[in-house]
């Protein structure tokens, strides 16, 4: 997995850095949330709420996924959920490839 740079690091690399790097903010301090797909009913409220800098959420076809690199933990996501699938993920693990690569075409679209 990609390192981000000392100088990345020091400024908390803004959302494209930690997308090209593959990491998550060293600074932020709480952890990411995950969604619990069994509970979860696809209502997309999660991809909304979750704001623009962070875009952490991503409806990946049958499944609302959080990447957890992006997550800086905020509780936007879980307090539109009407189901209260959002957890938070303290045992956590790095994102696949085929997310990443998810993630980067969801880039050249438009938000």
């Amino acid at each position: 997995m990609p390192k981000m740079t000392d100088a990345a690091s020091e400024t908390g690399a803004d959302r494209s850095e930690r997308i090209n790097n593959e990491v998550r903010n060293p600074a932020w301090k709480k952890p990411p949330r995950r969604i619990e797909s069994a509970e979860c009913i696809t209502c997309d409220s999660c991809v909304r709420s979750c704001p623009a800098e962070f875009g952490a959420i991503f409806d990946s076809g049958l499944r609302v996924v959080i990447v957890p690199e992006l997550c800086s933990g905020c509780p936007k996501c879980v307090a539109v959920c009407p189901v209260d699938c959002i957890y938070v993920d303290d045992e956590y693990q790095s994102t696949g490839h085929d997310m990443w690569n998810l993630v980067r075409s969801n880039e050249q679209m438009p938000r």
